[in-house]
């Protein structure tokens, strides 16, 4: 079993463009209920995602915070393309920019459809007080803010955001 430490944040600025080492297109939807994780009653978020050429069921331990056991296995592309669907509530697009800041790598996701205009970075950590570095496009952490959560990003999309929702994210950068 893996353990997944990951840490979320806002971006201040577009200052990651530059150092894009590679991108690509990604879809994934959740095939255990969203409500469920969102009331409490699932113990695991279960996904299908499509990246490129390449897809994957991954399991994860439905708690919040930066640390949680993790299941990822391959599976077929086609066979990703039918969960999606047919099983999912509903499917989340982003393109993933792959960034890298002294050796340590961010995930860029730049969300696409009813998530367009909210782009967080991920860097995924060896420990849970693993030093990383803060480059000045980094802004606020989000990693305990449930609304970030992709499963919730299917239910709730930023484009349903309130203003006063939106304004607050845009304060806290």
């Amino acid at each position: 079993m893996k353990v997944e430490i990951e840490r979320k944040f806002l971006l201040r600025s577009d200052g990651w463009r530059q150092r894009i080492e590679r991108s690509e297109r990604m879809a994934q939807g959740y095939l255990v209920g969203a409500q469920a994780l969102r009331d409490g009653a699932a113990r695991a978020s279960v996904r299908a995602r499509i990246a490129g050429e390449q897809a994957w069921l991954n399991i994860k331990a439905a708690v919040a915070g930066i640390e949680r056991a993790e299941f990822e296995y391959p599976i077929p592309p086609a066979d990703a393309q039918a969960l999606l669907a047919t099983l999912c509530d509903g499917v989340l697009e982003k393109i993933r920019h792959h960034v890298r800041v002294d050796g340590a790598l961010f995930e860029i996701d730049e969300f696409l459809g009813d998530n367009a205009g909210l782009s967080v970075a991920e860097i995924e950590l060896a420990a849970v007080d693993a030093p990383f570095p803060r480059p000045p496009w980094l802004g606020r952490e989000v990693s305990a803010l449930a609304r970030y959560y992709n499963v919730n990003l299917i239910a709730h999309p930023y484009r349903q955001w309130s203003p006063a929702e939106r304004a607050a994210e845009d304060a806290a950068c």
